[in-house]
């Protein structure tokens, strides 16, 4: 390869930002729920999606596991044909507010094939072109609406309709389906109720007592990003109980950085930040007249608030990825430099160090490159593996990643490293590209295996 390549990895988004009526489709599911008692939600397979873009499948429709269709949410199933008593079924009326549809659906569970349950006659198009990881919503009305017991929506997983469910619902990075209370929707979080009110009350006795400056210095601050990743990871050691982040210790170490970074460390971060925002509004907008007037007269800078929260979460979010990262190499005593400036361009991790890869008379297999990214949503330039005479991997917690993509990167030289659990999963499209490995794969296959002279003893610090 002689030329630098780039991938577009934001994929083709078929599912309407907008109900079928004009409505923002967020806008609309925060009506729905409104009037549903309890909410249903799923990570979809590729078995739930698969059939709507292959018309080989005889399949048309999406599994329902055991313990949701137990769990009442759902009519009770009944064998109506003596004939067929393992044949278990019911029907109801859906309505589907992104494409206006009413349906007659069905669940049908055969008692000798299976614990789930299929879910058909549905809208095709809700289900096609659907990015890895995507996300089912449904809606059990609290009364019979338009002749309809159920509502669902299909939320793409690189929308921000989906994102805005994860954080609304707070579902964890292990999350696959479950059933929600309708009520749990309008508290947006966990954050203790309690925690909110002691913030409430603080803000309140500032704004009598004048003393909002205080409250300013002490809530004007976020830990930077290495202290916040550093307590996330404590609490993980000890909830865990492991002495280190030792990466030859710890089964799927994969999957304790994606747990880390992605629950633990986000909801220490939100709550310094719902402290440090909620008084720069409180500051900015108390004793300005009306509220009315002063959210209009000061808008300018209210949105420079919020743009400076969304700035920094992002910022936030991709260091994070890179400290678990850097301390499981360092738990597990394997050489490297953390961006290290080559060719201009500056990769996350270089091992075991810049002055090996950029040595003319090595070969390959004496360093390897290994890049960060949280999300891989938006353009990436690729570094060139043939350019750099190494091996080059993607380290990433992405669930939204198309086949389509995968390969594309492969062919540039570039493979993947993710959590063992998304290497697994039926949920993504990682499990059938041989150019995708899981974190376990990385330590014991490309350090341990090809490459023991990086670490510092030439001996992993534990067997496992």
């Amino acid at each position: 390869m002689t030329t630098q390549q780039s991938l577009d990895l934001d994929p083709v988004n078929r599912v309407a930002e907008s109900a079928a009526d004009g409505t923002p489709l967020w806008w609309k599911i925060q009506g729905l729920v409104e009037d549903s008692s309890r909410l249903f939600v799923k990570k979809l397979s590729r078995n739930d999606t698969s059939w709507a873009d292959d018309s080989g499948k005889h399949q048309a429709g999406f599994y329902i596991p055991r313990q949701i269709r137990e769990a009442g949410f759902f009519p009770e199933l009944h064998a109506g044909n003596a004939d067929k008593p393992h044949i278990f079924h019911a029907e109801f009326g859906v309505l589907w507010p992104q494409t206006g549809e009413i349906t007659t659906s069905g669940m049908r569970h055969y008692g000798n094939k299976g614990p789930e349950t299929h879910f058909t006659r549905l809208p095709k198009a809700l289900f096609q072109a659907l990015t890895p990881a995507s996300i089912l919503l449904a809606g059990r009305f609290t009364e019979p609406t338009a002749g309809c017991d159920y509502w669902i929506v299909v939320l793409d997983s690189a929308r921000e309709e989906a994102e805005l469910l994860e954080t609304v619902l707070d579902l964890r990075s292990d999350f696959h389906n479950g059933i929600f209370e309708a009520a749990a929707f309008a508290q947006a979080s966990r954050l203790q109720q309690d925690e909110k009110q002691e913030l409430i009350e603080r803000l309140q006795h500032a704004l009598r007592t004048g003393s909002m400056e205080a409250v300013m210095r002490d809530y004007g601050g976020i830990p930077d990003p290495a202290s916040i990743a550093r307590d996330a990871r404590q609490k993980w050691l000890r909830d865990n109980e492991y002495a280190s982040f030792d990466p030859w210790v710890i089964p799927r170490p994969g999957d304790a950085i994606m747990e880390i970074s992605r629950d633990i460390e986000f909801t220490l971060y939100r709550r310094y930040e719902l402290r440090r925002r909620a008084a720069e509004l409180v500051a900015l907008l108390a004793g300005k007249g009306d509220l009315v007037s002063s959210i209009v007269h000061h808008f300018a800078d209210i949105d420079r608030v919020f743009l400076s929260a969304s700035q920094q979460r992002k910022t936030r979010a991709g260091r994070s990825f890179e400290h678990h990262i850097a301390a499981s190499l360092s738990a597990g005593n394997i050489r490297f430099v953390e961006q290290a400036v080559t060719g201009g361009r500056r990769p996350d991790f270089v091992m075991p160090d810049l002055e090996t890869l950029q040595r003319n008379d090595r070969q390959p297999v004496d360093a390897l490159v290994v890049a960060a990214k949280t999300t891989l949503r938006e353009r990436w330039k690729q570094v060139g593996s043939e350019r750099l005479n190494c091996d080059v991997l993607l380290a990433t917690v992405d669930d939204r990643v198309a086949a389509t993509s995968i390969r594309e990167m492969a062919e540039v030289g570039i493979r993947l490293v993710v959590p063992e659990s998304l290497k697994e999963s039926k949920e993504t499209d990682y499990s059938t590209q041989s150019s995708v490995i899981s974190f376990r794969e990385f330590f014991d296959m490309e350090i341990r295996s090809s490459r023991v002279h990086l670490l510092e003893n030439s001996e992993p610090s534990a067997a496992r």
